[in-house]
């Protein structure tokens, strides 16, 4: 069969918060810059679209701007990355499962915040600032963005971090039931692309706008901390509970035990 079972997909995701947690710091922070920039260009390319739509069709222009952001997931699970928000779900797994400790889990996620952040930093000031592709004609768009997702308060910028990993790890879960590339394609195209047009917050992609607003001189460092916690927090706990939590209880007889023959991309996401 071309398709895991959700039992076979628990244990790859196990076997890849294991392989994950054991990876040495090096490897982690180059991965991680990857998984940040992808993401980053995902946003970027979202932007461009979306602007390109003239004013009276902007809610077109919305969806086909969701339509293509999933470009940055798909680069972090076919090419290779290590991404906050799918290890918010795998190392998990793996902790629930007795595979790692809470201390390499906390170690992971701590790497691969920072990773993350350097790589859409990047992209955000060398791309989006120096280049000008998130200012002149896409400035009133990357504003937009901004401005909408540091005006919300605390507790909604933490529930719509849940939704954001809910739907972003059930991407990373689905890619895990494909066994080909096209599969693996559209099964992580629909989530991210149903995040980005309900409008949840993903902690690595807030990385990339808000900088690209505070280069523009238009935000200050102060609103992008202050969205930086609530929206990791609720990332935490979409991907952690609603996602790896839930399925490590529903499957965890079958997750608990190393596989054999592990998808090769479970070292992903």
């Amino acid at each position: 069969m071309s398709l895991n079972t959700p039992q076979q997909i628990a244990a790859l995701a196990v076997e890849a918060g294991a392989k994950k947690a054991h990876l040495p710091a090096t490897t982690v922070m180059v991965l991680g810059f990857l998984a940040g920039a992808f993401i980053a260009l995902g946003f970027l390319l979202d932007i461009h679209v979306s602007t390109m739509i003239p004013a009276p069709w902007a809610s077109f222009g919305n969806l086909l701007g969701a339509a293509v952001f999933p470009l940055g997931l798909i680069l972090v699970i076919l090419a290779g990355g290590e991404l906050l928000t799918g290890n918010m779900m795998t190392l998990p797994m793996a902790l629930f499962s007795g595979r790692i400790g809470v201390t390499a889990l906390l170690r992971n996620w701590v790497l691969v915040t920072l990773a993350n952040l350097l790589g859409a930093l990047f992209i955000a000031y060398a791309f989006g600032h120096v280049i000008g592709l998130t200012e002149g004609p896409y400035l009133a768009k990357t504003l937009a963005i901004a401005n909408a997702k540091a005006a919300a308060t605390f507790e909604q910028a933490f529930i719509s971090g849940i939704g954001c990993n809910w739907l972003v790890c059930l991407a990373v879960w689905l890619a895990f039931a494909s066994r080909d590339v096209a599969g693996k394609v559209l099964a992580i195209w629909f989530p991210v692309m149903a995040f980005v047009a309900i409008g949840f917050q993903h902690v690595v992609a807030n990385m990339f706008i808000l900088p690209a607003a505070i280069f523009a001189g238009a935000m200050e460092w102060s609103a992008f901390f202050a969205n930086m916690v609530p929206v990791w927090l609720g990332n935490a706990v979409g991907g952690a509970v609603f996602v790896g939590l839930a399925y490590s209880v529903s499957y965890s007889g079958r997750a608990s035990q190393p596989l054999a023959q592990p998808d090769p991309t479970t070292s992903e996401a």
